[in-house]
């Protein structure tokens, strides 16, 4: 089969590879639609992955076209997307419920071959059937909804809260989305990117500024989310939550990434601080929320690929044009 490879960091080609052969709980999937996001990124830079070569792509989902021996839960021709997570399920963490901080923590297309291929090779557990009538290419978008449901389950969700996000990329406008429907008052977005900034009016943001400085809010936010990693827009974002409030650190930062902290204004004005990783206790529910409709593929898709142009997609990715890049066969 056909599969993306990032033979190096720096280094991607599309090569021919052996195709997978599922283990007694696996399953093969036909990979219908691949999304491409900043995780993606750092892999390519040399970082996350723990030795290459490594086929990428955490986020797809397709058509079952091999099960393994012991696999009853789902039948070939079945569409499914995958959760790439692959917690050990014995380790400290894992035992208290927290898989996504497993000590031996892995997933496909970072740690193992992914998406990003005519074939991908899953454990049935990790897949959720869609109903007839989705997609399966743009079901790709399940995965980066659940990293975004994830996120929201580590923040207050209190009625009336003003909502501050950087970033109008997918994740930016996934946030936007969910915050919506979470009974905010007030949801607004900041990003320098005025084709970005566009989508975020389009899907009806309060507000929106390519600084906060240009916004209105002098008492801040109540919830202030990170989507970019970036280390000029965490100081900022730290600075404007108020009182009482809660700052998302969901972005994904280069490791050398650092930016100041007030422990006095953290104590003071009684901030909270957290991260979100990944995904925990949220694929299943994200694909509930997709098949509901709580996104508009034809807004988050912006850009097609197929396979063969996968080095050209990245490229365009780094360039922060379009939202969500999809490879489909």
């Amino acid at each position: 089969m056909k599969a993306a490879v990032i033979v190096t960091p720096g280094t991607i080609s599309v090569e021919s590879v052996p195709d997978p052969t599922p283990g007694p709980r696996d399953v093969v999937v036909q990979v219908a639609g691949c999304g491409i996001c900043g995780t993606d990124l750092h892999i390519m830079d040399g970082e996350f992955a723990p030795a290459y070569p490594i086929v990428p792509g955490h986020e797809f989902a397709g058509t079952v076209v091999a099960l393994g021996s012991d696999v009853t839960e789902v039948r070939v021709g079945d569409a499914v997307a995958v959760d790439p997570s692959l917690h050990c399920g014995e380790c400290y963490q894992c035992r208290r419920a927290r898989g996504n901080l497993c000590e031996r923590w892995n997933a496909i297309g970072v740690t193992v071959a992914g998406g990003a291929a005519e074939y991908a090779l899953a454990p049935v557990r990790n897949c959720v059937v869609l109903p007839e009538g989705v997609d399966p290419a743009e079901a790709a978008l399940i995965e980066p909804l659940s990293c975004a449901v994830r996120g929201f389950d580590v923040l207050p969700r209190r009625l009336a809260d003003h909502y501050l996000v950087y970033g109008a990329g997918t994740m930016g406008l996934m946030m936007l989305e969910l915050a919506k429907r979470c009974g905010a008052a007030t949801v607004s977005v900041v990003d320098p990117n005025p084709d970005r900034l566009a989508t975020a009016v389009q899907l009806g943001c309060s507000a929106s500024a390519a600084t906060a400085e240009e916004l209105d809010r002098p008492r801040g936010w109540d919830v202030v989310i990170d989507c970019t990693g970036v280390q000029a827009a965490i100081t900022d974002g730290l600075a404007r939550v108020a009182p009482a409030g809660t700052f998302l650190q969901f972005g994904v930062s280069e490791y050398a990434t650092r930016v100041p902290i007030e422990p006095y204004r953290v104590y003071n004005k009684e901030i909270t601080v957290t991260g979100s990783m990944a995904v925990l206790h949220s694929f299943d529910r994200a694909a509930e929320l997709f098949t509901a409709g709580v996104l508009d593929p034809e807004v988050f898709i912006s850009h097609r690929f197929p396979l063969a142009s996968y080095a050209e997609a990245m490229t365009q990715f780094r360039t922060g044009q379009g939202r969500k890049l999809l490879i489909s066969s």
